[in-house]
């Protein structure tokens, strides 16, 4: 099959690795299990830090936002990095980094100091997931991507899923400090078996060349991609463009962003090349990969709140539930990698888009007796969805782009689905707290004093409490309190439906989309000129 490209350098001869090319895509999915386990890890532990570093809870939230920040600056510099001192250079100073900066946040004696060594870890995290799709771009031929990107796959979508469950119980059982020095043996080995059995491709030898830095671009991209960070994490919290910081932060952010686009579209060495958007493929796999992340996190976070602030549930039973649809991608993740050899990528989309989006309709279900079975099958449909996304989205990603494109191409798409996750995640918590507000006030307003239902509630609870020794007086105020918290209830379960109708909804419009990417001959390379 013929298929037009850009006109982008020639195409380059796959890479023969030494080794076995699966050796090397276990190695460098260790690194990367680490790094997206720690972006979820430390959220149930915030309450504890605070607590010991005398620090107030809103304050110890920048112990996350600090990490994401120093994250998304890093994502779309990597392949520029890798350009300028060697792929495998690059991404062993990232798991240094990553590892020594682990060490020092687990001895952080303050607050300060913590932030400080989140961002040095942020920094080096932030090249380990782009470094690994281009290893495994350039490792594998086309015929093989889908089951190496289904490795990928597993430590991107798992490590989420069971970073809150493990975070909770390291800080219950250990200290939290140890959710930060379970990562120095991983990185130790990582750094040795990446020293020994991963190597630069030829190509990338040949064309390493000194660039000049272009501090303009970058103090742009950093700005610009730091403000939006802050601006979706702070947001809710500041009452969104009520306040002025977040005002001003929004106009450095929009400012920042169009003048990195415009410096970087012209500029003849580009730190993110944004021209790889030309290709129709890499933009619309971005588009669905921003919407994987939206996804992803944004139920991720909803789903374990809903357990337990109105089923009660405790962070660790709230993990579990989130578990078998972990263990089910271990499971699916090479099934989707064996079919992606044998049927055309986009229908695997069209199923994966539509199995998610089925998922968040069949949760708007849910109310406030779901039992733990509904709501773990509920996950696993959500799942299943999601691994018939994340390896197909990467293949076809890669597809039309030249193999010396890897790197550049790997950081812009993850920046997507983080960016897409840190959108999701604001959005959600905003509309939760808005819709909540919104139905508490249309279920007050429509009880009625005289009301029969109400009334006999009412008398129903007080002559209860009477029974179990309150004054009558008391047990009236009471009884109205019992049907306060009810109608507050109610109201925050009919806010978390709107979320997962509008998380759906977002999802399903999606389909469309998926054909206007190009056509990917299954099971072999593509012919291109």
């Amino acid at each position: 099959m013929s298929i037009d490209r850009p006109a982008f350098l020639p195409a380059v001869p796959a890479v023969r690795p030494v080794v076995n090319p699966w050796i090397i895509a276990l190695t460098v999915t260790l690194a990367t299990f680490m790094e997206v386990l720690d972006t979820s890890v430390a959220n149930v532990s915030l309450p504890h830090i605070a607590g010991s570093l005398s620090a107030g809870q809103d304050e110890s939230t920048w112990v996350l936002t600090s990490y994401l920040v120093s994250n998304a600056i890093v994502l779309p510099l990597s392949g520029w990095l890798s350009s300028l001192i060697g792929r495998k250079r690059f991404y062993m100073s990232c798991v240094a980094l990553f590892t020594i900066s682990s060490f020092l946040c687990g001895l952080a004696p303050s607050l300060g100091a913590l932030i400080f060594f989140r961002v040095l870890q942020g920094a080096g995290g932030g090249g380990l997931q782009p470094s690994e799709q281009a290893i495994l771009a350039d490792t594998f031929p086309p015929r093989q991507r889908g089951m190496a990107f289904a490795v990928y796959g597993m430590a991107v979508v798992l490590a989420p899923a069971i970073g809150p469950t493990l975070g909770g119980w390291i800080t219950d059982n250990l200290d939290w400090r140890w959710i930060f020095f379970i990562n120095i043996p991983v990185g130790i080995l990582s750094l040795l078996l990446t020293n020994m059995l991963i190597s630069d491709p030829d190509y990338l030898r040949r064309e390493r060349k000194k660039f000049g830095i272009d501090y303009i671009g970058l103090g742009l991209l950093a700005l610009g991609l730091g403000s939006l960070q802050v601006v979706l994490d702070k947001g809710q919290r500041d009452d969104w463009f009520g306040s002025h910081f977040i005002l001003g932060m929004t106009a450095v952010c929009v400012s920042a962003l169009v003048a990195v686009v415009i410096w970087e579209w012209f500029h003849k060495d580009p730190i993110v090349d944004l021209h790889l958007f030309r290709e129709r493929s890499f933009a619309v796999g971005n588009l669905l990969m921003f919407m994987v992340g939206f996804a992803l996190l944004s139920s991720t976070v909803l789903l374990p709140l809903y357990l337990q602030t109105l089923l009660g549930y405790t962070a660790e039973k709230a993990g579990l539930v989130l578990m078998p649809g972990g263990f089910l991608l271990v499971l699916v993740f090479p099934i989707v990698g064996f079919l992606l050899s044998k049927y055309d990528a986009r229908w695997l989309l069209v199923f994966g888009l539509s199995m998610l989006s089925f998922s968040l309709f069949h949760m708007t279900r849910f109310d406030t007796t779901v039992d733990f079975r509904t709501a773990a099958t509920a996950r696993v449909f959500q799942t299943l969805g999601l691994a018939f996304l994340f390896v197909p989205i990467n293949t076809v990603a890669y597809a039309f782009l030249p193999r010396e494109k890897n790197n550049a191409a790997s950081g812009l798409i993850n920046l997507s689905r983080n960016i897409g996750g840190s959108v999701g995640i604001s959005i959600v918590t905003t509309m939760l707290a808005r819709r909540t507000q919104f139905h508490q006030t249309n279920l007050t307003g429509n009880i009625q004093s005289g009301n029969g239902t109400l009334r006999a509630l009412l008398d129903s609870a007080t002559r209860l409490l009477v029974a179990h020794g309150s004054s009558p007086y008391e047990a009236s105020r009471q009884a109205y309190a019992l049907v306060a918290n009810q109608i507050d209830r109610q109201a925050t379960m009919l806010a978390y439906i709107d979320n997962f109708w509008l998380v759906g909804i977002a999802v399903l419009v999606m389909i469309p989309l998926v054909f206007l990417i190009k056509k990917v001959k299954p099971g072999g390379p593509i012919a291109v000129h």
